[in-house]
C-alpha cells in the first residue's frame, strides 16, 4: 500500500502584490489563516505530513501557530528556500532578490519528502473536494512513478475582483490527460469572460470555462530529479535575469512534451479564493464564514 501522501506547501512568497505577510494574516473565527484550512482539508483527505516551504523569518511564528494544533494529526517540517540553494556550478548572481519560482520552491524540498506529496499555494483555498480527489487518485492504480495529477478549476471560477492574477492555462486530450498548460502572468476578468496579455503586450480573449492550474499537483518523488534537470537548462538561459522565475507548470509542460511523464486532469468544482490582494481579505473572511455557517468547517478547526 502506498505511503499516505504529504502536502508539500509554498509558503515563502514575499507577498509584493498583497503588501504584507499574507500566509499568516487572519481569516477564520477562531483566528485561521488560509493555510489552516488547506492543512486541515488534506487531514481529512488522508494527509499525514506536512512540509512548508518558507523564508527563514517565517519558521518560528508558524510554528508555535501549527505545532500543537497538528500534534497526534500530522508530522510539521519546515524547508527554507534560499537564493543560494542551487545546483553545483551555478551561483546567484548579485543583486537578484526575487525568488526563484515555484519549480525551485518544490525542488527545495528534494531532501524532505519520499514518498508521494501534494504540492499547493499557502495562500490559495482550494476547497475540500479537491483533497480529497487528489487523495483517491494517489490511493489508484492510476498513480505511478511517472504519471503525476493536476487539480483544475474553471477559470472564471479563480479570478479576482481586484486585479490580474497568473494561470496556468490547460488543455487537455480525451484520455483526460494534460496536453499542455501554458504560464499566463496577466488574467483579468472581463463583462464576457477574461482576456490575458500576451508576449507581445496585446490583449486575448478568454472565455472563462478553460481548466486552469492554480499550482495544486500531485506528484512522485522522482520529479527532483527532473526539477534539477529543467533548473540546470532554465539557470544556462535565464539564471542572469534579475526576476526570472521556474514555474512548475512549465517544468510539467516540458515533461510531457519530452514524453517523461503523464499528468491526470481531476477537474474539481471548487470555487478558488485567495489573498493576491489586500482587497482580496474582506472576500475571503466573508467566504470562510459562510462555509463555516453551511456546517462545512467548524467555528473553531482545531479544537
Amino acid at each position: 500500500m502506498m505511503d499516505a501522501p504529504t502536502l508539500l506547501v509554498l509558503a515563502a512568497g514575499l507577498g509584493s502584490r498583497y503588501g504584507g505577510i499574507k500566509q499568516m494574516d487572519p481569516v477564520g473565527p477562531d483566528g485561521e489563516f488560509v493555510l489552516d484550512y488547506s492543512i486541515y482539508d488534506a487531514w481529512r483527505a488522508g494527509f499525514r505530513q506536512v512540509c512548508l516551504v518558507i523564508r527563514e523569518e517565517l519558521r518560528e511564528p508558524l510554528r508555535e501557530h501549527f505545532a500543537a494544533k497538528l500534534a497526534g494529526k500530522m508530522s510539521l517540517d519546515f524547508v527554507v528556500q534560499r537564493l543560494d540553494d542551487l545546483p553545483a556550478g551555478f551561483s546567484c548572481p548579485a543583486g537578484r532578490q526575487k525568488p526563484w519560482g515555484t519549480g525551485h520552491a518544490v525542488w527545495s524540498a528534494r531532501n524532505a519528502i519520499s514518498g508521494p506529496f501534494a504540492a499547493i499555494n499557502a495562500d490559495d483555498f482550494y476547497g475540500a473536494e479537491s483533497y480529497q480527489v487528489l487523495a483517491d487518485f494517489m490511493r489508484s492504480p492510476q498513480c505511478t512513478a511517472t504519471t503525476y495529477a493536476m487539480v483544475a478549476y474553471k477559470l472564471a471560477n479563480t479570478l479576482s475582483e481586484h486585479g490580474s492574477v497568473s494561470r496556468g492555462v490547460c488543455s487537455k486530450d480525451a484520455r483526460g490527460e494534460l496536453q499542455t498548460v501554458v504560464e499566463r502572468t496577466q488574467i483579468e476578468k472581463t463583462a464576457g469572460g477574461a482576456r490575458y496579455l500576451d508576449n507581445d503586450g496585446q490583449w486575448q480573449a478568454l472565455t472563462g470555462n478553460e481548466p486552469v492550474s492554480l499550482n495544486f499537483w500531485g506528484f512522485m518523488p522522482g520529479l527532483f530529479a527532473h526539477l534539477e534537470t529543467l533548473f540546470k537548462e532554465f539557470l544556462q538561459a535565464r539564471g542572469h535575469e534579475a526576476k526570472s522565475e521556474f514555474y512548475i507548470p512549465t517544468v510539467v509542460d516540458t515533461l510531457i512534451h519530452r514524453g517523461e511523464c503523464r499528468a491526470v486532469v481531476l477537474e474539481s468544482s471548487e470555487r478558488w479564493f485567495g489573498m493576491t490582494y489586500a482587497e482580496d481579505r474582506a472576500v475571503v473572511v466573508e467566504q470562510i464564514r459562510a462555509l463555516t455557517a453551511a456546517g462545512r468547517y467548524p467555528a473553531s478547526l482545531w479544537r
